[in-house]
């Protein structure tokens, strides 16, 4: 009897036929590399695939569950885990050549806490330089000649194209959300330092977070529930979404006005369909500087944590924003770093009206071209808040690229955020046709 094709976008689905043994772990791993042998010519995801040595978790996996023991949340299940990851007797090389062949003595937290939960490292994702702005080699799955997004390329790609069910990201400012947008995959970032980044890469200690990638929001929760230190019932907040429909504050961040037709049109057209479920709020007018200074903290930051490595092995957008970071002046530091409790204070108005908050991923479908990741415009403020976001697929823009949808929610109100977004990611299936761009009639 031939066996049904394994769909990977369905970590929820992969990992409840892995407990009921309806499927193997052998055989998920054996898809994942057969999808991965078939297509990495093209799409580029890996930086290392550990081929033989998944094959052997697997099998140990498969051995433990046939035992009875108890087992984890992921057991059997295979992972992308980003270049910028320790992963113990595995290649970490953060995607410069001043780091080719190192290979960790330890996992990183997030690594051990994976392997906890039975999840199999099936290899490592392609990051941009120093998970900065320079991008690898990753090619957009919808279409090579468009940029998959950054810092977490690989991981997004690889969710996108079917090489594996589950991935790992670290957003700085955006690269988790807009990866995921461009790749029309779920991407979500936690409440900031939620997950633990021991062992993780230091680009930005104030900024840089943990996130995750799936095929949908139901396998983003299982794999951060995972991974956050303590209870958070996000798995079950997705699997159930919210009791009564929700009502969400659309604000146009700054940047709006950059924003692709295809976005903007999608917007109007939600605010259509959703009716009053889905009601416009300004952001206060201190977000019109906080851009600038989440630069400033992340480019004084990668100075100073970059600083032993050699300028002459790094590339051009790196070395500028280590230049612009030694010219931080001290107090235009701290008062950035001040900034973000106040910012994060004036989200409470908005939060007080509505579930979560409801912008753009990105200012549109994923750009054409390799030499740029795409702008993190929509993305970085919510990072520098703290707060936890998710972005949805289900949108095409008019060229059949992925337009991404992203939510918004209170710093610790990562649960709650997640039953909005399972509600909207349900009304979306069930509305496409209204609110996509590909199907809306120009005017």
């Amino acid at each position: 009897m031939t066996q049904a094709p394994i769909r990977m976008r369905d970590a929820v689905g992969v990992r409840d036929s892995l407990a009921s043994g309806a499927l193997t772990s052998r055989a998920v791993v054996e898809a994942c590399l057969a999808r991965i042998d078939a297509r990495e010519g093209e799409i580029q995801a890996w930086a290392w695939i550990e081929a033989e040595g998944a094959l052997g978790a697997a099998d140990a996996a498969e051995a433990l569950q046939r035992s009875g023991a108890a087992l984890g949340p992921l057991h059997g299940m295979p992972v992308g885990v980003k270049d910028v990851i320790d992963t113990a007797g595995l290649p970490t090389e953060c995607g410069t050549r001043l780091q080719a062949g190192r290979v960790p003595a330890r996992d990183a937290a997030l690594v051990s806490a994976l392997k906890r939960a039975g999840a199999i490292v099936l290899g490592k994702t392609v990051t941009t330089e120093l998970a900065f702005l320079h991008p690898g080699p990753t090619r957009n799955p919808h279409n090579a000649r468009h940029t998959p997004g950054g810092s977490s390329s690989g991981s997004a790609a690889a969710v996108a194209d079917g090489h594996v069910p589950l991935a790992i990201g670290t957003p700085t400012g955006g690269a988790v959300i807009r990866p995921a947008a461009f790749c029309g995959v779920a991407g979500g970032k936690p409440s900031f330092d939620a997950i633990p980044t021991e062992g993780v890469l230091v680009q930005s200690p104030t900024l840089d977070t943990i996130g995750v990638f799936a095929g949908d929001l139901g396998g983003a929760a299982l794999l951060a529930d995972a991974l956050i230190t303590g209870a958070t019932g996000l798995a079950e907040a997705a699997g159930q979404g919210a009791g009564t429909a929700p009502t969400v504050a659309f604000v146009r961040p700054p940047g709006w006005s950059e924003a692709h037709v295809d976005t903007q049109r999608a917007f109007a057209a939600l605010s259509h369909a959703l009716g009053g479920q889905m009601v416009e709020m300004a952001l206060p007018t201190v977000f019109e500087a906080a851009a600038d200074r989440r630069a400033d903290i992340n480019a004084a930051e990668m100075a100073a944590c970059f600083a032993a490595l050699d300028p002459a092995g790094l590339s051009a957008e790196t070395t500028d924003m280590m230049a612009r970071g030694r010219a931080v002046l001290a107090t235009d530091y701290l008062a950035a770093l001040s900034l973000r409790e106040v910012l994060t204070a004036a989200l409470q108005p908005i939060f007080a009206k509505a579930d979560a908050i409801l912008c753009p991923a990105a200012l549109g479908p994923a750009p054409e071209g390799l030499s740029s990741t795409g702008s993190a415009i929509f993305n970085g403020l919510w990072t520098y808040c703290g707060v936890p976001a998710v972005t949805l697929p289900g949108l095409l823009a008019r060229g059949g690229l992925p337009l991404g949808l992203q939510l918004v929610g209170p710093r610790g109100g990562d649960a709650a955020l997640m039953r909005t977004a399972a509600w909207l990611e349900r009304w979306i299936a069930a509305h496409r046709d209204a609110v996509s761009p590909a199907s809306l009639r120009m005017a």
